[in-house]
C-alpha cells in the first residue's frame, strides 16, 4: 500500500489551512481573469467595492474553462501561446454568465471554482466527527493517510478481523474514507483487504457509503460578493456523521471480510491459461492503462508466478505501491475489487481462454 504522512502532520495542516481559507458565492460579473506579465494566470473579484487578487490553481482554471464551456485544451493552448486571447475570452463569457459561483480560496490561490449549490462537508469538520469512530475499532493502525490536491484518505485497519484466503495468506479488514473539497468526488466509505504477506490494500465497494456535495443554494442576500466563514456556513451534518459510523463499523465486520474474502478466493481457481502478456494488455485496454501502467502491471504477474485471476488481482494492487501519484495509486488499489467483480465472460477475456 502507498505510504503517506502521519496522522499529527495531517491534523497540523489541516488546522493552518483553516486560517488561511475563504469560500465566497461570487456573481460571475464580479469576476476578472487576467494574465500577469510574468505569465501567470490571476483572479481578481470585486469583494463589496474592495477587489481582491487571487492566484488560480490548475484544477480552477479547468473548472472555469468547464463552466464557461470552452474546450480545455483550447483554454490550455490559448494560456500558453496567446495569453491575451484568453483573457478577452474567459472575460467575455464572465460578464455574460448569470450564475453565481462558489470560489473556494486557500493561500491566497482560487483553488476551486464550483456551483453555488456545492455543500462543504470539509476534511477538518470530517476529521473531527471520524476519527474517533476510527480509533475506536479494536487495534485501530492507520496505514497510510494522505492529503492531495484534490482528496483526503484514511486508510485504516483492524487485525482483530482476518480471513485466509489461501494457506498462510491472510489478509485483515479495514476502511477507507475519503473527501474532496475542491469538487473532485464525494465523501466516501468503502471497505479495504489489507493483505499481510505483501502489503497489499484493495479498496472493495461493498456497503459503500458516498455523500454528494450537493446541497441547498446558498443564500447570499444581494447581487454582491458574500463570504461564508466556518462559524457560520457549517451544516447540521449530524444525522450524516451518525451514519458515516454505522457503515464504518459494518466495513470493518467480520461478515463484510468475509464476502469479500470468499470472492478473492473465487479468483484462485481462474488460470490465466494465455500468454499473460495478453491478459494486460486486455486489462490495460479495459481500464485506460497506459504503457507504463501496463508494463508495471505485468511485471509484478510475472515476478509472483500466479498465472490466476488472484495473480492478476494482486500485480495490481501491488503496483500501486510503484506509482508515484497518491491518488491514481489509490485508483489501482480499487481497480482490484473491480476486477473480482468482473463477469465470467470478462475473465474470460482476461484469462485468454
Amino acid at each position: 500500500m502507498k505510504s503517506g504522512r502521519s496522522l499529527s502532520d495531517l491534523a497540523l495542516e489541516l488546522e493552518r489551512q483553516r486560517s488561511t481559507k475563504k469560500d465566497m458565492v461570487v456573481p460571475s460579473s464580479l469576476m476578472t481573469y487576467r494574465t500577469n506579465a510574468m505569465g501567470v494566470p490571476e483572479m481578481d473579484i470585486d469583494e463589496k467595492g474592495d477587489v481582491r487578487h487571487y492566484g488560480v490553481s490548475k484544477l480552477a482554471r479547468r473548472q472555469l474553462a468547464d463552466k464557461l464551456k470552452i474546450p480545455y485544451a483550447y483554454f490550455e493552448r490559448m494560456r500558453s501561446e496567446i495569453p491575451e486571447l484568453l483573457d478577452a475570452n474567459v472575460n467575455h463569457w464572465l460578464q455574460h454568465d448569470i450564475e453565481r459561483r462558489l470560489v473556494r480560496v486557500l493561500d491566497a490561490e482560487v483553488r476551486a471554482v464550483l456551483s453555488e449549490r456545492y455543500r462543504r462537508l470539509d476534511n477538518l469538520d470530517l476529521l473531527g466527527h471520524v476519527l474517533p469512530m476510527l480509533l475506536r475499532l479494536p487495534g485501530a493502525r492507520f496505514e497510510s493517510v494522505q492529503m492531495t490536491e484534490t482528496r483526503l484518505y484514511l486508510k485504516v485497519v483492524t487485525p482483530q478481523v482476518q480471513f485466509e484466503v489461501a494457506p498462510g495468506d491472510v489478509v485483515q479488514a479495514g476502511v477507507v474514507v475519503s473527501n474532496s473539497e475542491v469538487g473532485c468526488g464525494s465523501l466516501s466509505v468503502q471497505p479495504l483487504v489489507y493483505r499481510l504477506v505483501c502489503r497489499n490494500g484493495l479498496i472493495a465497494s461493498d456497503g459503500a457509503l458516498r455523500k454528494t456535495h450537493v446541497g441547498r443554494l446558498l443564500a447570499g442576500g444581494d447581487d454582491g460578493v458574500t463570504v461564508f466563514r466556518d462559524d457560520t456556513v457549517r451544516a447540521d451534518d449530524q444525522a450524516f456523521f451518525l451514519k458515516v459510523r454505522d457503515v464504518v463499523e459494518a466495513t470493518v465486520s467480520d461478515s463484510t471480510l468475509r464476502m469479500v474474502g470468499d470472492r478473492m478466493r473465487r479468483t484462485r481457481d481462474i488460470p490465466l491459461t494465455g500468454d499473460p502478456v495478453r491478459s494486460a494488455e486486455v486489462l490495460a485496454q479495459k481500464f485506460s492503462l497506459n504503457e507504463s501502467e501496463r508494463t508495471g502491471v505485468l511485471r509484478h504477474l510475472i515476478r509472483s508466478g500466479d498465472l490466476t485471476g488472484y495473480g492478476l488481482v494482486n500485480a495490481v494492487t501491488h503496483f500501486a505501491e510503484d506509482v508515484a501519484d497518491y491518488d491514481r495509486a489509490t485508483e489501482f488499489e480499487q481497480l482490484g475489487g473491480r476486477l473480482m467483480e468482473l463477469s465470467a465472460p470478462d475473465w474470460k477475456l482476461l484469462a485468454g481462454a
